[in-house]
């Protein structure tokens, strides 16, 4: 009986360890979306220490717009994302799929510019900017069979 406790003991050390493990595989195959997010939290940070001190409010008076945090907030992390889609088109050793990132960097932006336009116009805009780099895909996907031939 003393056997099992400890061999189950083992199993879960060497799970918490395969979970570390997982942590650091991932970080070192696809540091790209890690520092994307270590971003997107640096982003956040600033943005809500700069409404903090009442500057968003000054900044945005002009504009005759409720612009608050959160718009800004999901405005930096569309564009965080779209930077990283375009570092991952730009530098062969982290080329993967981008679409859902364009997808999901557009939708940010989106959502973030829906106080100052009015979301009818911002969703529409987002989605021909889908079609758009969906049609782009097919392209791309269409010259890279021809250069496997």
């Amino acid at each position: 009986m003393a056997d099992e406790k400890s061999e189950k003991d083992i199993e879960k050390r060497d799970e918490k360890s395969s979970e570390e493990k997982n942590w650091e595989e991932k970080w070192r195959r696809d540091p790209v979306m890690a520092v994307s997010w270590a971003c997107i939290f640096i982003w956040a940070g600033i943005v809500f220490l700069v409404d903090s001190l009442g500057l968003i409010d000054t900044w945005t008076a002009g504009l005759g717009a409720d612009i608050n945090a959160w718009s800004f907030i999901f405005m930096g992390a569309g564009v965080i994302v779209l930077l990283g889609v375009l570092f991952r088109l730009l530098v062969p050793e982290y080329k993967r799929p981008v679409t859902g990132n364009i997808i999901l960097g557009l939708i940010l932006i989106g959502i973030g510019l829906g106080d100052l336009f009015n979301w009818a116009v911002v969703w529409a805009l987002i989605l021909i900017l889908i079609g758009i780099s969906i049609i782009f895909r097919g392209f791309r996907r269409g010259n890279d069979k021809d250069s496997d031939l």
